[in-house]
């Protein structure tokens, strides 16, 4: 049996794009192109996103920054900057461009949903449910912030009274990230929610009950559907 030669064999090490990749990859294409004609144009903010989209994050900052050298009142842009730096893991560089916009437009419901996250992930409960009140104010149809401000409320300090364990969170002795995961491996979401907050409203640096809040919360959105 002849054996494949270099042109007749498989390319096995070659991953193909699929169809949405190729369809960003045209659509990043695009845009390069129409910002080398027009140097000058707003387009640098929809490229920007696009490379942000794709995981080029790192270039998806530096020509925000060059556009915004430009536009310094461009909002678009400057949230899309505060989404790279997320991803970028530069959270606070993130909440300082959230903060620039927020100073010149307070109803800005995307802004204030990308601080929740922001605070939310750095343990800040309380930071993050201001932010999440005012989503949930400007935009009463926003159903992620509210089911993120169910977990986080303040005012919600006791577990639902038929959840079966609303008196053993009454005692601060098992309020324990071990506890919480303990929860959320019996499906309690809502109680498991209610131990991580608790114990980053006293310590927002846990980095175990930030991890198990960011579980409860994708597993609520789950449930919610």
């Amino acid at each position: 049996m002849t054996a494949l030669t270099t042109e007749t064999a498989p390319p096995y090490n070659r991953r193909e794009m699929s169809v949405d990749e190729t369809a960003a990859a045209n659509a990043i294409r695009r845009q390069e192109e129409r910002l080398q004609r027009d140097p000058s144009s707003l387009a640098f903010a929809q490229l920007a996103d696009l490379y942000r989209k794709a995981g080029r994050s790192a270039e998806a900052v530096a020509l925000c920054r060059q556009g915004l050298g430009r536009y310094p009142h461009y909002a678009t842009a400057r949230l899309i900057l505060a989404k790279a730096l997320v991803a970028e893991g530069r959270p606070d560089e993130a909440l300082a461009e959230i903060e620039r916009i927020l100073e010149a437009s307070p109803r800005d419901v995307q802004s204030h949903r990308l601080a929740a996250e922001v605070h939310r992930r750095a343990g800040r409960i309380d930071a993050a449910v201001q932010h999440l009140q005012a989503a949930v104010r400007l935009d009463p149809a926003d159903r992620e912030s509210r089911a993120m401000l169910a977990l986080l409320h303040p005012d919600d300090q006791t577990a639902p009274e038929d959840s079966g364990v609303a008196r053993v969170l009454a005692d601060d002795t098992f309020v324990t990230s071990a506890f919480g995961a303990l929860c959320l491996e019996q499906g309690l979401v809502d109680e498991a929610a209610l131990v991580f907050t608790r114990i980053l409203r006293k310590d927002p640096s846990n980095s175990a009950a930030r991890d198990g809040l960011e579980q409860a919360f994708r597993a609520r959105l789950r449930r919610k559907g």
